[in-house]
């Protein structure tokens, strides 16, 4: 096929969404499926692994072919399979890359072991002009870094988190506020009918110099008001996380463009990626300073923001134009990171 043409199959198993989809070279997504857990691991306030693996296996093949029929493309015409091969749960990312070697070896297709990671970065392309170079502040609820983007799989990470990260930070605080799993729109929801200045709470790493990230005082300042105030009204708490949060992320994200610019004076766009990028209160926060900044903001649609098999599809199809595949021997990772070069986080636990 010619390059507008391309086909790819998308895989997405890396952490409580299973996801499948078929996207071509113009970028218009054939049909997509997304098989959700909340439900299930709601009653334990986060994802547990095994729990999300089983439900990867209960699902893939029958999503897979829905994709497939609702498309209308037999597998036999896909130009490539990709699949998330890390960074992510490894249970979720062996049943998802099994899955797309299978598919491969069976209809001799090129695998394409995507980077979950590079999959966010890269869906702003199929959505908007985006050129290369570009500043990527990738916020979910695993990871929260910003990248200086010069090209496919050219990454050169400026600052990440050095405890929570920005979503798993919401998921944790909507636990102390009694507003459920998962926390990120929960706390949207009730930070618009309260009052961000009511209390006063920190806004951890502001100010300082370079990109790096942390909201795990934050979150345990939230605690502490709590147990000191126990009356507080929760929307007033949610509220004032939220804007703490907001300020947080555009100090470091203002950093972080001063940095990209002495490497990359041609920048010219700020991509805003991940599932805590649907919030609307830092997208319009985000708006305001690339508008001051004279960058284009680029951030894809809420349902392109949290996990999904489009953006593993579209990557596929960046890295296949480039004739980036790999072999039936590529390794499911949990720990993946997208500038190899990058100091390693200072805690164990952070997801890279």
């Amino acid at each position: 096929m010619t390059q507008g043409r391309l086909c790819v199959l998308g895989i997405e198993t890396s952490c409580d969404e299973t996801a499948v989809a078929l996207v071509d070279g113009n970028g218009r997504i054939l049909a997509e499926r997304v098989a959700s857990q909340t439900v299930e691991h709601a009653p334990y306030g986060g994802v547990v692994p095994e729990i999300a693996a089983r439900a990867h296996v209960q699902h893939l093949d029958s999503l897979i072919a829905e994709v497939v029929g609702e498309a209308g493309v037999p597998l036999s015409d896909i130009d490539a399979v990709a699949a998330t091969a890390g960074p992510g749960l490894i249970g979720g990312l062996l049943v998802g890359l099994s899955t797309a070697k299978a598919i491969a070896v069976a209809l001799a297709k090129p695998l394409i072991a995507v980077n979950h990671l590079e999959g966010h970065a890269l869906s702003a392309r199929l959505v908007a002009e985006a050129p290369f170079p570009f500043l990527l502040l990738l916020i979910s609820g695993g990871h929260c870094q910003l990248q200086l983007v010069t090209g496919v799989g050219r990454y050169r990470r400026l600052g990440t988190t050095i405890d929570d990260a920005a979503g798993e930070a919401f998921d944790k605080t909507a636990i102390l506020l009694g507003l459920g799993y998962p926390g990120g729109p929960a706390i949207e929801r009730a930070a618009r009918d309260g009052d961000p200045t009511a209390h006063a709470l920190p806004r951890p790493m502001r100010g300082r110099d370079g990109a790096d990230f942390s909201f795990s005082g934050l979150k345990t300042a939230v605690r502490h008001l709590r147990e000191r105030v126990p009356d507080s009204r929760v929307e007033d708490v949610a509220a004032g996380f939220q804007a703490a949060v907001i300020d947080v992320l555009v100090d470091r994200t203002r950093n972080a463009l001063a940095m990209a610019r002495a490497e990359a004076p041609a920048l010219g766009h700020l991509v805003v990626a991940g599932g805590v990028a649907a919030n609307q209160a830092i997208g319009g926060a985000l708006a305001d300073l690339a508008a001051g900044e004279g960058l284009d903001l680029v951030v894809p649609p809420p349902r392109l923001c949290t996990d999904n098999g489009v953006m593993i599809a579209w990557a596929g199809i960046e890295r296949l134009r480039l004739g980036l595949t790999d072999g039936l021997d590529a390794p499911a990772r949990a720990r993946w990171p997208l500038d190899p070069d990058a100091t390693p986080a200072p805690f164990a636990g952070i997801k890279a």
